[in-house]
């Protein structure tokens, strides 16, 4: 059976028990739903969190805030909006949505007042960064100021009255000018502002030709300063990997600059006692990937400190306890997340364990709460005492109505050898009613970044291809965050190169325990992804078909068009000075040896991997007669699925790619 078709079937299957099973399949994707970002009331009683589901209809993601009992009782809808914050008090909440006179908005509810929220703010550019006062009268946010045009035309007739005049052009003079997922950048900064939190005028409290970046805002205890990250000064656009923290008094504008280290401070957190700060920080190196760490100092900025000195991870940023002994933070470590705690001297300590991914985002007095998910279970929000950490109790299970009745594939770990001597970590995901003496397809998926990780969490894709009858293998090999600094700067200036290795290292093992149609494997990825993807039909026909989505095929060429001058720095040199390594690690410059059937993905509006990459790479194997087809997503960014209707596209031309060309022809072993 075709297996498009076969995507919006339900394939039922009798257990053990009898009871008659479904497989997962794109029809359930329009039910699916996510939970994020649950927060606890001051007074640990209630949580907030946010609920995404689908809208089909207008083909895109929406969010509601929710409310439910500490306990989990009482589960209810609250209000269309996102970025919930409550007021110190715990009587209202802060969030955003859409509002005049346009944009996003900040508006607040009052908890238990019958009526519509208040809408705060009227301004013409969205806010973000927001953050209440700790005495509750004002709510600190950052937005974007404009700034005055690099270059003005001179002489220009007056247009005539009625006159239908082109759009003006677009004047740029700054190194970073574009962004993915928002186009083209208009000339400014980002700056601070306050506003009352019953209302009122939103008041600017930083200036200058900088941007005070949006790691996060904090307030002092006394509600009198605002400490945030920034970089002031000169030619600070040109400073890669640098930024300090600074103060700012928002009735004086007295600012301060706290840290002075050579390379990166972000995300401070002040303590609940109001003496220290904790931050994420960084030192500069010419690594494309830096190690960062956990730090801590004084609220003045003096007694700096790295308290997480013996961890090789990175942590995330700081939920200071509540007696303000030290901090909890995530660690996004070997395909797993966990919660982590250190002192103030420094002295680090694990504090859950388990096979999945658990995001702590908020903690009162012992009790926290956090999102959860496993290999069979998305998203959902769990609560737990930091003194039990072993008693998680899941309080949610959004998706319920949708998978109970739903078979998943199983997931196995696997570690190998690759070449070097290299420890890989890997997953197989086995089709329901998987029998080790059948032959299955194999497919192999690759991640982007190449700065990430592949994890243990739910994942709708994998899913989909294991109730498909199908071998799914992701892996991560060097270069993936979460195996040390090390690893991931494996790859420093050779990327592609071993990492190619590692990913056919994995394939090897699982052909070798023998239930593998060896003639029958595919391989795709996006983003970092897609240029793996790229660079292995370069090297090998073993795979019967490939797709290679929005990729970056031409280093020479991508580097000065993508969103940001950041990978300029990924290399010795620059092209202009020397361009063979970005020649010589370029996908493209291997096309020619190309001999299995490859699709490409792109958005057309991509910013990250532009779309010319996508089309060199598709005119160079079709004058290669090369079997392949170019699917150009409309209102994409970078990726292929941030619209829901594109999503199911994307796995349907997947799957359609794959069966076109189901068995590998001509191959040479």
């Amino acid at each position: 059976m075709n297996r498009i078709l076969s995507l919006l079937l339900f394939l039922y299957i009798i257990n053990a028990n009898g009871q008659n099973r479904t497989r997962l399949s794109l029809d359930h994707y329009k039910n699916y739903e996510w939970t994020s970002n649950p927060t606890l009331s001051p007074d640990g009683k209630e949580i907030m969190y946010s609920r995404t589901w689908i809208n089909l209809v207008d083909d895109r993601r929406e969010t509601d805030l929710w409310i439910m009992n500490a306990d989990g009782s009482i589960n209810r809808f609250f209000i269309n909006g996102s970025n919930g914050k409550w007021s110190p008090e715990g009587n209202k909440i802060a969030f955003t949505k859409k509002g005049g006179p346009k944009g996003t908005q900040i508006f607040v509810k009052y908890l238990g007042v019958e009526g519509e929220p208040t809408q705060i703010t009227k301004l013409e550019k969205s806010p973000s960064s927001m953050e209440w006062s700790p005495n509750g009268k004002y709510i600190a946010f950052i937005m974007h100021v404009p700034s005055d045009p690099a270059l003005e035309p001179r002489e220009i007739p007056i247009k005539p009255k009625g006159a239908n005049w082109t759009k003006a052009p677009v004047v740029i003079d700054q190194v970073d000018y574009s962004q993915d997922r928002v186009g083209f950048l208009e000339r400014g900064f980002r700056q601070i502002f306050i506003v009352p939190s019953d209302g009122g005028t939103a008041r600017q409290i930083t200036f200058g030709e900088y941007d005070d970046v949006s790691s996060g805002i904090t307030w002092s205890k006394d509600s009198k300063k605002i400490i945030f990250s920034s970089y002031q000064k000169p030619e600070a656009e040109y400073a890669r990997g640098h930024s300090n923290l600074y103060s700012i008094h928002i009735n004086t504008l007295e600012l301060k600059e706290l840290t002075f280290r050579d390379g990166t401070e972000s995300a401070p957190r002040v303590s609940p006692d109001g003496s220290k700060i904790a931050f994420i920080g960084s030192s500069w190196s010419k690594n494309f990937y830096n190690d960062r760490k956990m730090y801590v100092m004084d609220i003045d900025g003096l007694n700096l400190k790295c308290i997480s000195s013996n961890l090789d991870q990175t942590p995330s940023p700081a939920i200071w306890a509540s007696n303000s002994s030290g901090v909890y933070f995530n660690v996004r470590e070997f395909g797993q997340s966990n919660v982590y705690y250190s002192d103030l001297k420094g002295k680090v300590k694990k504090v859950t364990k388990g096979n999945h991914m658990l995001t702590i985002n908020d903690l009162v007095g012992k009790n926290a709460v956090a999102t959860w998910t496993d290999p069979t279970n998305p998203s959902d929000i769990v609560h737990f005492s930091i003194e039990n950490s072993t008693k998680i109790k899941r309080l949610t299970n959004v998706n319920e109505d949708i998978f109970y009745n739903v078979e998943f594939g199983k997931l196995e770990e696997i570690t190998y050898t690759s070449i070097d001597n290299k420890k890989i970590q890997g997953w197989i995901v086995k089709p329901p009613q998987f029998d080790s003496n059948k032959k299955y397809p194999l497919v192999l998926r690759i991640h982007g970044g190449p700065h990430s990780m592949y994890h243990v969490g739910f994942n709708y894709n994998f899913q989909l291809h294991a109730a498909q009858d199908q071998v799914l293998l992701y892996t991560n090999p060097r270069g993936s965050t979460g195996y040390g600094y090390d690893f991931a700067n494996a790859i420093q200036n050779a990327y592609p190169g071993n990492d190619y290795d590692d990913i056919m290292a994995g394939v090897d093992e699982v052909i070798s325990r023998g239930y593998i149609d060896e003639n029958k494997m595919y391989v795709y990825g996006g983003s970092g992804g897609g240029v793996l993807t790229s660079w292995i039909v370069g090297k090998t026909d073993r795979f019967a078909a490939a797709s290679v989505n929005y990729p970056v095929t031409n280093w020479f060429s991508f580097v000065g068009t993508t969103d940001g001058a950041g990978w300029y720095f990924n290399f010795e040199k620059y092209p202009w000075e020397d361009p063979s390594e970005h020649i010589k690690r370029s996908p493209l410059m291997y096309v020619g040896n190309v001999k299995t059937p490859t699709m490409l993905m792109c958005g057309e509006d991509d910013l990250r991997t532009p779309i010319s990459q996508t089309e060199e790479y598709y005119q160079a194997l079709k004058m290669n007669k090369v079997p392949t087809v170019m699917i150009r997503f409309n209102k994409e960014y970078h990726g292929t699925s941030r619209k829901p209707s594109n999503f199911l596209r994307t796995h349907g031309y997947i799957n359609a790619w794959f069966d076109k060309h189901s068995i590998r022809k001509n191959s040479v072993n």
